[in-house]
């Protein structure tokens, strides 16, 4: 009688912030398939949330949403504690919740930059200085840039957007130095191009996205699920000797 293998992820467990919605719901879905335990956050929408965890994550044993603010430091102490209260510890960090203001230097208030940056930057920043007293050698953290910030060309609006992912570059590039060493722990980046989320869609018109899918040479807009399961791999035992990358998953439009 044939045995069923052991899903490669048996035993990890998983946090990944805006993890109800768009490419963090398929990341989450994926790596539950793959034998993890997921917690998910979510800042505002409770039903889509508790829907996740029923209908893909493997129901209230296998996976929980919680509800915080994932751009202050007391909102991801108590993801954290969540994790490790409900699930004993963290093999797996994904800071996946950001916002995209669509901001001109001249266009751009204070409020805006605070917004941006604290929920593209402070957030995934202190998210891991949280998390790491709880993961072990053999740990992925994957980090959330652009492939905005390697184009020849960015249009303006995007000047905030990117100036926030910058630092996000960065903090994968060092991080990466010090937890490798210091914990054995694994960081990259994943730099998507357009993708194809509702958040994405939202407010453009048929021939704006017709414009954006004519950039890349595949002439399409990439899905949610291509930009996960780049995400996903990196968690996986095969990529243990990747460290301090930063991944453009974009279909080769930069």
């Amino acid at each position: 009688m044939a045995t069923i293998p052991t899903p490669v992820l048996s035993g990890k467990v998983a946090l990944i912030t805006g993890g109800s919605k768009g490419i963090g719901a398929c990341v989450a879905a994926s790596l539950a398939r793959l034998g993890a335990k997921v917690v998910i956050n979510y800042g505002r929408d409770t039903a889509a949330a508790e829907a996740m965890v029923s209908d893909k994550l493997g129901g209230s044993d296998n996976a929980v949403a919680v509800q915080a603010d994932a751009g202050s430091v007391a909102g991801v102490e108590s993801l954290v504690k969540a994790t490790v209260d409900r699930f004993g510890k963290i093999d797996i960090l994904i800071p996946n919740a950001g916002v995209l203001q669509m901001k001109t230097v001249s266009a751009t208030t204070e409020a805006d930059f605070d917004l941006s940056f604290t929920l593209n930057v402070k957030g995934p920043y202190f998210l891991v200085q949280k998390a790491i007293p709880h993961m072990s050698s053999g740990s992925s953290i994957v980090l959330i840039s652009t492939t905005q910030n390697f184009a020849s060309t960015v249009s303006p609006p995007y000047t905030l957007y990117c100036a926030t992912k910058g630092a996000i570059d960065q903090m994968g590039r060092t991080m990466s130095k010090d937890l490798q060493a210091t914990k054995g722990i694994n960081v990259n980046v994943v730099s998507p191009g357009p993708t194809g989320t509702d958040l994405f869609y939202q407010g453009k018109s048929e021939q704006i996205l017709k414009m954006i899918a004519s950039l890349n040479p595949q002439n399409r807009i990439g899905t949610p699920e291509e930009v996960a399961e780049a995400i996903v791999f990196l968690c996986r035992p095969e990529a243990r000797w990747i460290t301090g990358q930063n991944i453009r998953v974009n279909g080769g439009q930069a």
